[in-house]
């Protein structure tokens, strides 16, 4: 039946408890935005919450009233033409671009501390990765192995039955009944079970000398 129809799901991805807003001069050509030349950022234009939610429609970006939720300003958010932009000399401050029934305008924007603003930083970057994704599939990243892992089989290196290996550490003589077996690293083993020199595995070093006992 139509009046059970599914409401349209609200994803919360980021909330500012506090932000300020204030009133930008207009931006100088080629110049990008200064938060000090905004005036006194201790007085701002309005005060209050800030949320961004994604909707099935997309995501946008709302200033609201704590404590009734009544709408001050929305920017809707979209990766192609992001409507936030940093200011140059500070990374608290933002500029958004907020519109209303086809009216523009720029406001400012203004966190208390800096982890605040990079919370929100990170929420629009996450969006933006996830749209991207959606957008070209094919060229969304997948499971792939690293390319620090040498490629190819992989080698067992566990003891075969009867099968040994020494090491010969430096101030100590080599068993007597040791005998020369087969490499576990690939090739034959010398007499220290390691080989050194090129192509070989290098010898191990000797422990580091203990801290001298004071009396």
């Amino acid at each position: 039946m139509e009046e059970f129809k599914e409401e349209e799901i609200e994803s919360i991805l980021y909330i500012g408890r506090e932000v300020s807003v204030y009133k930008i001069p207009p931006l100088k050509k080629n110049e990008g935005h200064r938060a000090q030349e905004w005036g006194d950022l201790g007085t701002p234009l309005w005060k209050g919450r800030l949320r961004i939610i994604e909707r099935s429609s997309g995501v946008a970006i709302q200033f609201e009233d704590p404590t009734t939720g009544e709408l001050f300003a929305k920017a809707d958010y979209d990766p192609a033409k992001p409507s936030v932009e940093a200011v140059l000399d500070s990374s608290r401050y933002f500029v958004v671009r907020v519109e209303d029934n086809g009216r523009r305008a720029y406001i400012g924007m203004g966190f208390l501390e800096r982890t605040d603003s990079f919370d929100f930083n990170v929420a629009l970057q996450d969006y933006t990765k996830r749209w991207r994704a959606r957008m070209n599939p094919s060229e969304a990243q997948t499971d792939q192995p690293s390319p620090h892992v040498p490629a190819g089989p992989k080698k067992d290196y566990t003891l075969k039955e009867g099968q040994t290996f020494t090491i010969a550490i430096p101030g100590r003589a080599k068993p007597s009944g040791a005998s020369a077996g087969p490499n576990l690293l690939g090739g034959s083993s010398n007499s220290s079970g390691f080989s050194s020199g090129e192509g070989g595995v290098p010898a191990l070093l000797p422990p580091p000398p203990s801290a001298p006992r004071r009396r």
